[in-house]
């Protein structure tokens, strides 16, 4: 089975309410800006990115308002390999 792609992008805010719950925005060089869940299965890690830090996102979709990542979790040193 393939490797997923993973997407390096740095979180500009984290909405802890929004209309479908949690969720972050990212910015990444490639795609630009980023949303992303902060609800499991999506959000893969314990506790929530800050602004500032980067992460690694997947499963990218273009939808109507933007792209949105169905997948995600903390950039770690390996994935800059």
């Amino acid at each position: 089975m393939a490797k997923t792609k993973m997407y390096r992008a740095i979180v500009e805010k984290v909405i802890a309410t929004g209309r479908h719950g949690p969720y972050a925005v990212a910015k990444s060089d490639e795609f630009g800006s980023i949303t992303f869940s902060l609800d499991k299965p999506v959000w893969q890690e314990d506790d929530w990115p800050e602004p500032g830090t980067f992460v690694a996102l997947a499963k990218l979709r273009e939808k109507r308002a933007g792209w949105r990542a169905q997948q995600g979790r903390f950039w770690e040193p390996s994935d800059s390999n």
